[in-house]
């Protein structure tokens, strides 16, 4: 009996501390969430910062899809916001995701901008313990005037 709690004692407990690999260091997802009020897609001068929207950092299986980890946290008066991550995710997917707006005027999920791929761990050279993940955005119900002058100018300049 005695054998067998040691055996566990030397090889399961190890594997189980190093399955969670928890950093020295916790890393930092930062980022930027804005209203787009001219409904672009991408960010304008009208586009402005929305404090208060909530946002989240998860973690998927790279084989299953299955979500492993989920962080949330909320964006300051300048629409930053900095998640806290303090395991590492060398082997999974991970992406900083609009959960909320703080805006009811302007909730709606810009596409391909409700979410951005962050690497959350320290085995890829990089040595920040920031990670910076794209600004994100909402967009607003209706486009605000002076809206149509902007996509005008922007139109202008793809030709």
């Amino acid at each position: 009996m005695g054998k067998i709690l040691l055996l566990i004692a030397l090889c399961v407990l190890p594997a189980l501390v190093s399955a969670t690999r928890m950093v020295k260091n916790p890393l930092v997802v930062q980022g930027h969430v804005y209203c787009d009020r001219c409904r672009a897609g991408f960010e304008t001068q009208k586009t402005r910062n929305m404090a208060g929207a909530k946002v989240k950092v998860e973690c998927s299986d790279r084989k299953t899809g299955e979500v492993v980890y989920k962080r949330e946290g909320y964006t300051d008066s300048t629409g930053q916001y900095k998640i806290v991550v303090s395991e590492d995710h060398l082997d999974q997917i991970c992406d900083a995701v609009l959960v909320k707006s703080s805006q009811p005027e302007c909730a709606q999920l810009s596409p391909g901008r409700e979410r951005a791929r962050v690497i959350l761990t320290n085995f890829n050279g990089i040595v920040s313990n920031t990670r910076y993940a794209n600004s994100m955005g909402f967009m607003a119900d209706e486009a605000e005037a002076g809206c149509a002058e902007i996509m005008k100018l922007y139109q202008e300049e793809d030709e």
